[in-house]
């Protein structure tokens, strides 16, 4: 099934997608999450790419250490080593890609140069992940860089403009994401006749609260938000507990 998850026929349900590997069922973007993940039902994992100063991908969601081990330094400026040191659960991207096997991944690339791109999509067909694959990628220039690399990868557009959608086809596309609060008919309408199929993100899109998104942060969302999402029959739900979509148990994992 994962082999051609990213590109199965649009209308079969929305796939579970495990949101930094599963943060509400363990310590997020670890390889503990990914286990709970897959034990749960869900049909993808989600986690996030960052490089270190020694140019290693690793799966670190912030910037910075503040929020996960009150340490203000930037992942970019510590080594491998040192990351470890202060993170023992941080895990490579070829760590990610091996402990998630075999359902799908979506990379959230947080990283901005063609090379930094050009060296995940590498390593994903080094693991031989590609057609289990989806890159994440944040700026049109980036969407089109990834397709000239590889033909093969399927790619998401994490734009914040909606509107954007034809402009993200065009780039090489396959998936486009919106926010809950973005997920009306209209837009994933819209989405849709670009070509693209329609992952949702639930919760807050920022770290202060906005009135009009549900009173979630990102990756929480409650039963009635879920319906109304479910409700526009989107391709792929990113979420903190995939068991809201796979029914698995709730007990402690």
């Amino acid at each position: 099934m994962a082999i051609d998850l990213w590109k199965r026929t649009p209308g079969r349900g929305p796939l579970a997608v495990a949101h930094r590997g599963g943060a509400a069922l363990a310590a997020e973007n670890s390889i503990s999450a990914f286990k709970a993940a897959a034990a749960a039902g869900a049909d993808a994992i989600e986690t996030d790419v960052r490089s270190t100063r020694d140019g290693v991908p690793v799966c670190v969601h912030d910037a910075d250490l503040h929020r996960l081990c009150n340490d203000p330094r930037a992942v970019s400026d510590l080594d491998l080593a040192t990351l470890r040191s202060l993170l023992p659960s941080v895990m490579t991207l070829g760590e990610a890609l091996e402990a998630s096997d075999p359902l799908g991944v979506l990379l959230d690339i947080k990283l901005s140069h063609e090379d930094q791109i050009a060296q995940i999509i590498a390593d994903v067909a080094q693991h031989d992940a590609t057609r289990r694959s989806l890159i994440g990628l944040r700026k049109i220039t980036l969407i089109d860089s990834a397709r000239r690399l590889s033909d093969d990868v399927a790619i998401l557009a994490f734009l914040e403009d909606p509107a954007c959608a034809d402009a993200a086809r065009a780039a090489g596309a396959d998936w486009f994401r919106l926010w809950q609060a973005s997920a009306t008919p209209p837009l994933s309408d819209a989405v849709r006749e670009a070509g693209m199929r329609v992952a949702v993100m639930v919760g807050q899109p920022r770290s202060i609260a906005v009135s009009e998104y549900p009173p979630f942060p990102v990756g929480r969302v409650d039963q009635q938000g879920l319906e109304r999402i479910l409700a526009i029959a989107p391709d792929a739900i990113l979420l903190d507990d995939p068991r809201m979509i796979t029914r698995a148990p709730t007990a402690s994992t």
